[in-house]
């Protein structure tokens, strides 16, 4: 598997040089903050949002700064909007690479998506035809991030509800020749496979065995929510506010028995539970990473089917 690639300065660390290979995490909420200082068996690693500590100080960074001094971290971004018509926001970014500086996060990453228009900003992340014009931009705008933060970013496939008939690449494919090009690592969300392959009835297996397997350095996790179209048909909505569905967990199962112990998140970022639930779901994910550690299909580069 592909890692991610962190450009450190000798004598400079900040934090610990903790490790996050083979470990399943959550999300980061403050609230939580009690509960994992009173927590001694909880051994993986925390995903912030970028955007939530961009701030010079205050509660927020102490909070995550105690936490950084226990654990590995991952920077994940939600508003840089890679995908956007725009040049990507200057200030934004480096506000961005300050974080990477700071808190020298184990994994860093960001959503093969766009959230921004001019002076417009969407609370979605939403998505892109695949042609090669989009191809070109995006991967402009990897290159861009990945220069001024100092290192390799993981890009993460969206979750979709719209297809776009002008589109000329498969979304794997799209994501492989980005990868390629850039050198970027991905991202590989299971619950947005699966919620995107279930509204737009494609199997979710298909998906995984064409995608770029070898260039995953981090996997998410998370709930949806399972609604109905206009004309009653299944339509999932990528919720992350409930735990993490049986069909995902299997899809998960599958995927690390092929790639071995991807650094795994667990994310939940709306009616969030106790801490207790929480690590509960982590620590389901790590039962998994810690059952297919020794005997995953090495060298093989598609999900392999029972």
């Amino acid at each position: 598997m592909t890692a991610a690639t962190t450009v450190r300065r000798p004598g400079r660390l900040r934090f610990p040089d903790r490790p996050v290979a083979g470990r399943a995490g959550a999300s980061f909420k403050p609230e939580h903050l009690s509960g994992i200082a009173a927590d001694t068996s909880f051994h993986g690693f925390f995903e912030i949002h970028a955007e939530n500590y961009m701030g010079a100080g205050g509660p927020p960074h102490a909070a995550l700064s105690a936490i950084r001094q226990r654990f590995p971290v991952s920077l994940h971004g939600v508003t840089m909007s890679i995908g956007g018509p725009e040049p990507l926001d200057r200030a934004h970014l480096e506000r961005f690479a300050a974080l990477v500086d700071r808190y020298e996060p184990a994994l860093v990453s960001e959503h093969l998506a766009w959230s921004t228009h001019d002076d417009v900003f969407f609370s979605d992340l939403l998505p892109l035809p695949y042609t090669r014009q989009t191809l070109d931009h995006v991967c402009a705008h990897v290159s861009q991030m990945q220069d001024a933060i100092g290192r390799q970013i993981l890009m993460e496939n969206p979750a979709t509800y719209v297809f776009f008939p002008q589109s000329t690449y498969a979304e794997t494919d799209f994501i492989r020749e980005m990868a390629q090009r850039t050198g970027c690592g991905l991202l590989l969300d299971v619950n947005n496979v699966f919620v995107s392959a279930t509204n737009h009835g494609f199997g979710a297996m298909e998906y995984l065995m064409d995608f770029p397997l070898d260039r995953v350095g981090e996997i998410h996790l998370a709930g949806h929510d399972r609604q109905a179209d206009d004309e009653g048909r299944p339509l999932l909505i990528d919720t992350h506010d409930r735990p993490v569905a049986d069909p995902v967990w299997a899809l998960y199962d599958t995927v690390i028995r092929q790639c071995g112990p991807v650094p795994t998140l667990v994310e939940w970022d709306n009616d969030v539970p106790d801490w207790s639930r929480l690590s509960d779901e982590a620590a389901a994910a790590q039962r998994i990473l810690d059952r297919h550690a020794d005997r995953y299909l090495m060298g093989k580069r598609h999900a392999a089917i029972s």
